[in-house]
């Protein structure tokens, strides 16, 4: 859905129309240039051939750094496989894991592929939903509520896509608690929006006791080095499970680029404050953009604690003498107003508006404008 709404918006910008993209979650920035010097450098050194399906030593080995020293996890290289994008980590992970029928809980809201992967492998899906009352995160309760027999994969992320919320140590220490009691559940924690937070610290799954063993930590440089179009993610799991995973990536399409993994070497060996001014962007967008959509009448919106998302409640807009659900009125204001979202029915919330904010103050203050409009026009009508 998210791609589908991006190719309507450019569709209509074709025809001469302004229109403020916002579907997609990619960050507005260029790669930083000590990064693409790195790739550069690599073209000119020949790193041009094929790699380890795993990812080149170095790399691997940098990663068990970062880890380390960020996230305070004790890894070794051949707990760790590098991928072409996270989104390759969670689908090695998932056809790695899941059987036809066996049971994922994937808690709402999720990542649109996170439910689509499951189902591809013959699972099933069960989602208890994190309300936006409760923040966009379920329960310790809601998650033993979801468990049964059949369970073999937990899958969420923090912070989370669409909605942004951040899941405090508390939060996941609960979650880690229930899980103690059912040791033949997986989980697979999605971190890729770490370094994209304001409020919460980061925790990682895999930190509170007993869960390393069982949790597959995915990870990648697309959004906190703005290198989406590289495509390198990674994942840090048990042995038994990177072994299964490489198998699988050897198949379909052995290691990724040489040279992104000269990049993104670069990248890991930076120092985190040479991209903190993406951070502190996001952050002043995320307050004007999340301001100006509180401000318009019935429509109900949470500032985000992490990523670049407002996932508004834009139930007050819907009857039924105009659009009636989500993904209408989506359209609607792609129309009307030029300002393109995803509906929230692509991550398991009917109701709700994705709105990036990963785009220009400028642009954000347009888009605002421009969706007030035509949103309490629908309501005087």
């Amino acid at each position: 859905m998210t791609i589908e709404m991006a190719k309507k918006a450019r569709a209509l910008a074709a025809q001469g129309h302004d229109v403020v993209n916002l579907s997609l979650g990619e960050p507005d920035f260029d790669t930083p240039s000590f990064v693409k010097e790195a790739g550069i450098e690599g073209i000119r050194n020949n790193h041009s051939h094929y790699t380890p399906v795993a990812g080149i030593p170095s790399l691997r080995e940098a990663i068990v750094k970062k880890l380390a020293d960020e996230n305070g996890l004790s890894y070794t290289p051949n707990q760790i496989i590098v991928s072409t994008g996270a989104k390759q980590s969670i689908a090695n992970a998932v056809l790695s894991l899941i059987n036809p029928g066996d049971e994922a809980v994937v808690p709402a809201p999720y990542w649109v592929s996170y439910v689509d992967l499951v189902k591809f492998c013959g699972g099933t899906v069960v989602s208890p939903v994190g309300s936006m009352a409760q923040g966009f995160k379920i329960t310790p309760e809601q998650l033993e509520q979801s468990l049964t027999e059949k369970t073999k994969l937990f899958i969420f992320s923090s912070p989370n896509n669409p909605s942004g919320a951040m899941y405090s140590r508390a939060e996941l220490k609960g979650l880690a608690e229930v899980l103690q009691n059912y040791p033949h559940v997986f989980v697979l924690a999605d971190e890729i929006y770490e370094y994209i937070r304001y409020t919460e610290e980061h925790v990682s799954f895999a930190s509170f006791p007993g869960m390393m063993e069982r949790t597959a930590t995915i990870n990648g440089l697309s959004k906190g080095f703005a290198m989406t179009g590289w495509r390198l993610g990674y994942m840090a799991a048990p042995v038994w499970l990177t072994d299964a995973c490489e198998k699988i990536q050897s198949q379909f399409t052995s290691g990724p680029s040489s040279i992104t993994q000269q990049a993104g070497l670069a990248a890991l060996r930076a120092r985190r404050k040479d991209v903190y001014y993406m951070l502190d962007a996001f952050a002043s967008r995320r307050n004007q953009f999340a301001a100006a959509l509180s401000a318009i009448p019935g429509l109900k919106v949470l500032s985000p604690q992490g990523a670049f998302y407002i996932f508004a409640d834009i139930t007050a807009f819907l009857h039924s003498k105009g659009p009636s659900n989500a993904e209408a009125l989506s359209l609607h204001l792609l129309e009307t107003a030029h300002v393109s979202s995803v509906p929230g029915d692509a991550f398991g919330m009917p109701g709700f508006i994705r709105w990036s904010f990963a785009a220009n103050e400028a642009d954000l203050q347009k888009a605002a404008v421009r969706l007030r409009s035509s949103l309490l026009q629908l309501v005087h009508n």
